[in-house]
């Protein structure tokens, strides 16, 4: 047994993250790259260690070769530590079959040995797809005070979106005493965050119960938390006014990025009290020539513009050639943008390449049925060749396969 910690973080960080198309396609969803130079998962690691939780376990399945490589010791997030510090956490080989994660319960269930090294207190369960700050240390203190057996962060979210998230019904005092998973008529606009909270000794409890039940799903919102809350265990909200971003497909990636380019929006990266750490390569500060032409965008060390940029984020190592238009789009790292060519609306993946005169998606207002309008994908590694167009809603994927 190691040192004794209060509260142990399990980071969920295997899904598929289908909705993201030829973006997932060789990397999980946490390791896709987001805002300049981060990925994902840099949002739930660097509030842990702001939060001052320094025991993570960051639980892979999908495709997790490039995630392991990223996270690695966890020197960037200060993780690498001698008692406690990030532990890459694989379903692994036991004596009688090999299992993968079955569900988000399951997979803390099959970690239960790693969590009591540390004989912690509390368990704090993270998704590793989220885009927010969030002190934990506070909502741990909040879940102490109200001697609660499971406290859930909700947000509070419009009543037309409501029926997109589980909802969380409350009593006055803040207790829940009903989960509802995305209801088409929603009673409350309190969605549950997928951060939770619990008493060690409760969950482990009830993971070992939900392993029994064969006809189990194996998860959190289905399976353990109605399963707390039939058998009256005091659970409380935990209500949540920052900025919070599920980027589980195209659209909402885009619009995360893009809300860093808006001033009126709550996710300040710049924050010196609340610093997101990331894994970086060491590059060049970035060059715009001077036939550049750059407003309103993010242009991260390594860049080279001699083109138009507007509205955009370009991410480390990303070239945009001398004619060359990029608007409304995400370019991320190692991309280039050819001579001539014309990115709109678009995200353009890892070290992809649009040749000269090429054209990748097409403003909204020049599409005149707008169930076709969407944005445009370039995947990683892909080439969109020269005088080729990429129609909204399209991907290119490596094998220069166009997926509508």
């Amino acid at each position: 047994m190691l040192a004794k910690v209060e509260c142990v973080a399990m980071l969920l960080a295997g899904g598929q993250g289908s909705r993201l198309g030829v973006l997932t396609k060789d990397v999980a969803k946490p390791a896709v790259p987001y805002g300049g130079k981060y990925r994902i998962i840099d949002f739930p690691l660097s509030n842990c260690i702001n939060s001052g939780i320094d025991t993570v376990g960051v639980l892979t399945q999908y495709q997790p070769l490039e995630l392991n490589d990223y996270i690695g010791s966890g020197q960037p997030w200060d993780l690498d530590r001698m008692n406690g510090g990030v532990h890459i956490l694989p379903p692994y080989q036991r004596n009688k079959s090999a299992d993968w994660y079955k569900g988000t319960a399951n997979a803390i269930y099959q970690n239960i040995p790693f969590i009591e090294r540390y004989s912690p207190e509390y368990v704090l369960i993270l998704s590793g797809d989220h885009i927010y700050k969030m002190d934990y240390a506070q909502m741990l203190d909040f879940h102490k005070e109200k001697k609660a057996d499971c406290t859930i962060a909700v947000l509070e979210v419009s009543n037309e979106e409501a029926s997109r998230f589980g909802i969380m019904n409350t009593r006055e005092d803040g207790t829940i005493y009903e989960f509802e998973e995305k209801p088409k008529k929603p009673k409350s606009n309190k969605a549950s965050m997928g951060i939770y909270i619990f008493t060690w000794e409760k969950l482990r409890h009830y993971l070992v119960e939900d392993e029994k039940n064969k006809g189990s799903n194996n998860d959190f919102g289905k399976n353990i938390i109605p399963a707390m809350l039939a058998d009256d265990q005091k659970m409380i909200a935990y209500p949540f006014e920052g900025y919070w971003k599920d980027v589980g497909t195209i659209d909402s990636l885009w619009e995360a990025n893009m809300d860093l380019l808006d001033p009126n929006i709550q996710m300040d990266l710049s924050d010196p009290s609340w610093k997101i750490y990331a894994r970086n390569r060491a590059l060049p500060p970035h060059f715009i020539n001077g036939g550049a032409t750059v407003q309103n965008s993010m242009i991260c060390e390594g860049c080279y513009v001699a083109g138009t940029v507007d509205f955009s984020i370009l991410f480390s190592g990303s070239i945009v050639e001398k004619n060359a238009v990029v608007m409304d789009s995400i370019v991320m790292p190692g991309a280039k943008i050819c001579e001539g060519a014309v990115v709109q609306y678009a995200i353009v993946a890892e070290n992809a390449v649009v040749e000269k005169n090429a054209v990748v998606g097409k403003r909204p207002e020049e599409v005149e049925n707008k169930d076709d309008w969407g944005i445009a994908v370039v995947g990683p590694g892909a080439t969109v060749s020269e005088n080729n167009w990429i129609k909204p809603k399209a991907m290119i994927d490596q094998e220069g396969s166009i997926i509508l």
